[in-house]
């Protein structure tokens, strides 16, 4: 159940409940705690867990007898636990409480997006009829990024007595939370203390194994009425008992106020000793959950994307998620945009493309955010150099996983639950992700005109990226092209045995890009500044002639007078899809399927996900049509609608983001079936589409891609050199929309779109008129104070 600003659950569903913690994450960009019942502790069915930006750790595993080193986003201690039990007037004690336990009568969940607040409410109800009410409210601060604060009121109805409670602060925990890891090690936490306060604060020192990252957490407790506390520590966690008397009408009030600061912290100090001082000097809960709430009432004036209806709400549930992760408070940080937020462990908490579904709407609203995740690249861009060295390669190779210090952590090996079979993993060999980068770079600074990043980290991130295209293109004199071989494209599925296949269209077509933009930049730095880079690159300033002449005859191959995924796609045999989904209902990961029957998807026209069709979701149809054209080859929309009906009949959809990129490539072509993989991209999570994924964490790229979806995709919005271009591509079932977006320095620039009808309003400023361009050829210029309607084109 939902309603326009609250996310909720009206009963308790063992088997839903790690989706329910998922999506009922609280965080503030900075650290994030998943939305788990304060009662339980990690089994089968509940996963507490916090999760800090940018804290990974490294340990080796035996598995299988074989060695594997994996570097985790690690989970902290667990701040939120409270156990309870009810102590009635001349009765045995109660049973410790949880939402487990068979007298639970009622539960219900919300989620107030507004507020950036999580509610469970629960009621009790035992065999002699007395009935306790339990509510708890939790915050995880976004104005101070190192506060959080739970707040419980019990209730006692029918009865009085007393309530035993035990707050505990738990270090005793292990990164378990994904079923396929649990034969790894997961033990990251070491070197614990624990204790309590004279005050009352209980604390907790811990730091992890290899990275060494100190940790530092606090949580003070605070009871209403007063009562006594007992205190019992071990070494990894610290527990403050208090029993105290419940009636009728007297609510007891339990607060726990946390403060968590590590040594990644700047400026640095130690980590235990401010956690303890700000736990205990921060303010009671009325005035944390005041200053919590203004701060995220600021953050949706600049972020909120208002859309009507069932899909507005879900849209601002994305928004929410996305904001929790990547919010002003990463600006501050070394911390990319990890592929499941910070919500749960899957994927590692490592950084994929995912950037590339993400970065174009931050940069409309919050380019502070959007600037540092595209400094996480740059300063991990030496080693991006340094891997592409070892390849044997020149320029800048960026990782297809990356953690802490921007290494390969990619997996050589896999396992295939299905079959058991450890397999060999070549998706390492994902270079376009160096293309998404410097997509991201471009893009960025055409939203913000920030010259000063464009021409310093901006334009070593898009040169050495164009470097290693330009040195793993090699040429063919048969072809009369430049190809690129040994490579694995967006679809995953195939990488042949070589390993890696050649010339995969979405590569060679996305390094084309980068040649270009990477000489256009060029093209405009000072002279003193080119120099300073062709020094850095290693090459003259004849090398940037043969740059523009692979930007200009990379191969892009054609069969069947459609875009071939990659040579030789056109001759692989055709899947009995029918026969399959027949026979298996749910063929999304097809891999496993086939890996488990003897097979390989390596031998068939079968795709995981969007992969040619990825251009139409980053280039409009006349930018693609230019980019083609400047290759050499002719792309009008017959070819492309062809391409598009070619590949949707063969993916099966392995990724949340394909549903995605199918239907945001339908909605611009009017494809009848755009609305339903709209709408699979809007409820992936929500309904859990792949399949009990979404417990182990959210999709953030899909979430980011569906608010750019709108955004970017129906409205049009692309921010240029030239002007705010705008072009919409009406979709029904999103009849209108409205946001503010920023734009070379404007803030504040809101748009509303309406059936048939733009709206286009600039906030006063010294910044003079805001350059507009509709439909691509027709120019106005919108003046600061100004708002301006257009009539748009029907059908």
């Amino acid at each position: 159940m939902t309603t326009a600003w609250r996310w909720e659950y009206d009963r308790y569903d063992p088997e839903n409940e790690r989706l329910v913690e998922s999506l009922c994450t609280l965080g503030n960009g900075r650290f994030a705690t998943r939305g788990s019942a304060p009662e339980s502790v990690a089994d089968d069915i509940h996963y507490p867990g916090t999760y800090l930006a940018g804290c990974y750790d490294r340990l080796v595993s035996t598995v299988g007898g074989r060695r594997l080193s994996n570097e985790d986003m690690v989970r902290l201690p667990d701040w939120t636990a409270l156990r309870y039990r009810c102590l009635p007037e001349g009765a045995p004690p109660g049973d410790w409480l949880t939402p487990d336990h068979p007298s639970l009568r009622h539960s219900h969940v919300s989620l107030d997006l507004r507020a950036g607040t999580l509610t469970r409410r629960m009621l009790f109800h035992d065999a002699e009829g007395r009935r306790l009410g339990v509510n708890h409210t939790r915050l995880v601060h976004m104005g101070d990024p190192n506060l959080a604060a739970q707040n419980t009121v019990f209730r006692a109805y029918g009865w009085s007595g007393r309530i035993e409670i035990e707050s505990v602060l738990d270090g005793d925990v292990v990164n378990a939370g994904v079923d396929r890891y649990r034969a790894l090690a997961g033990r990251h936490l070491v070197e614990h203390r624990a204790g309590v306060e004279a005050e009352g604060t209980a604390w907790l020192s811990c730091a992890t194994t290899a990275s060494r990252v100190r940790i530092g957490l606090a949580v003070r407790t605070s009871a209403r009425p007063p009562a006594p506390v007992d205190r019992a520590c071990t070494a990894t966690t610290a527990t403050q008992s208090l029993v105290l008397p419940i009636k009728r009408a007297a609510p007891v009030v339990v607060v726990k106020t946390a403060a968590l600061y590590t040594s990644l912290d700047r400026p640095a100090a130690d980590p235990l000793r401010r956690s303890i001082d700000r736990a205990t000097h921060a303010p009671d809960f009325p005035s944390l959950l005041a200053s919590h709430r203004a701060a995220w009432q600021r953050l949706w004036s600049d972020a909120e994307l208002k859309v009507p209806g069932e899909t507005g709400r879900v849209l601002r549930l994305h928004t929410f998620h996305v904001l929790q992760t990547l919010s002003p408070h990463t600006a501050e940080l070394d911390a990319g945009v990890p592929a499941r937020g910070l919500h749960g462990e899957a994927y590692r908490g490592h950084v994929f493309w995912d950037e590339l579904f993400v970065l174009p709407y931050l940069a409309l609203h919050l380019p502070e955010t959007a600037r540092a995740l595209l400094m996480y690249r740059h300063r991990r861009l030496p080693e991006a150099r340094e891997a592409a060295r070892r390849a044997g390669a020149k320029g800048a190779m960026f990782p297809w996983q990356s953690g802490s210090s921007g290494a390969e952590e990619t997996q050589r090996l896999h396992l295939n639950p299905r079959s058991g079979r450890w397999l060999p993993d070549h998706s390492h060999l994902q270079h376009h992700v160096g293309s998404a980068v410097a997509w991201n770079v471009w893009r960025y600074g055409q939203a913000t005109g920030d010259a000063g990043f464009m021409h310093g980290p901006g334009a070593e991130l898009l040169l050495h990226t164009a470097r290693f295209w330009a040195d793993a293109a090699t040429w063919d004199t048969g072809l009369g092209r430049y190809r690129i071989r040994g490579i694995v494209g967006p679809d995953e599925y195939h990488d042949a045995t070589a390993p890696g296949i050649d010339d995969n269209a979405y590569t060679n077509v996305t390094a084309a890009w980068v040649l270009a933009r990477a000489l256009d930049l060029y093209g405009e730095l000072p002279g003193a500044r080119r120099a300073e880079l062709l020094t850095q690159l290693g090459i003259g300033p004849d090398a940037l002639t043969v740059w523009e002449d692979v930007s200009r005859r990379l191969y892009v191959p054609f069969h069947c007078d459609v875009i071939s995924q990659f040579q030789g796609y056109g001759d692989l045999a055709e899947l009995d899809w029918d026969g399959y989904r027949a026979r298996y209902h749910d063929i999304r990961r097809l891999d496993r399927i086939l890996e488990a029957e003897g097979d390989t998807p390596n031998r068939y026209q079968a795709s995981k996900q969007a992969d040619t069709l990825m251009l139409g979701y980053l280039f409009r149809p006349t930018e693609l049509e230019r980019l083609f054209l400047r290759l050499g080859y002719r792309l009008d929309g017959d070819l492309w609608s062809r391409t598009v009906g070619y590949y949707l009949r063969r993916t099966c959809h392995g990724s949340t983001l394909s549903s995605l990129v199918h239907g945001w490539v339908l909605a611009r072509e009017q494809g009848p079936d755009a609305w339903r993989y709209c709408q699979e991209a809007l409820l992936g999570d929500i309904t859990d589409v792949q399949g009990g994924t979404t417990g182990e964490g959210i999709h953030l790229g899909a979430m980011g891609g569906t608010l750019d979806l709108v955004e970017r995709g129906i409205v049009g919005v692309e921010p240029h050199a030239d002007g705010l271009h705008i072009d919409p591509v009406p979709l029904s079932e999103v009849p209108g929309s409205s946001f503010s977006i920023s734009y070379l320095g404007h803030r504040d620039i809101h748009v509303r779109f309406r059936p048939g009808r733009l709206g286009i309003s600039v906030p006063p400023s010294p910044l003079g008129p805001v350059p507009v361009v509709l439909h691509g050829d027709r120019h106005e210029r919108i003046s600061a104070g100004q708002e301006r309607w257009f009539r748009l084109p029907q059908g």
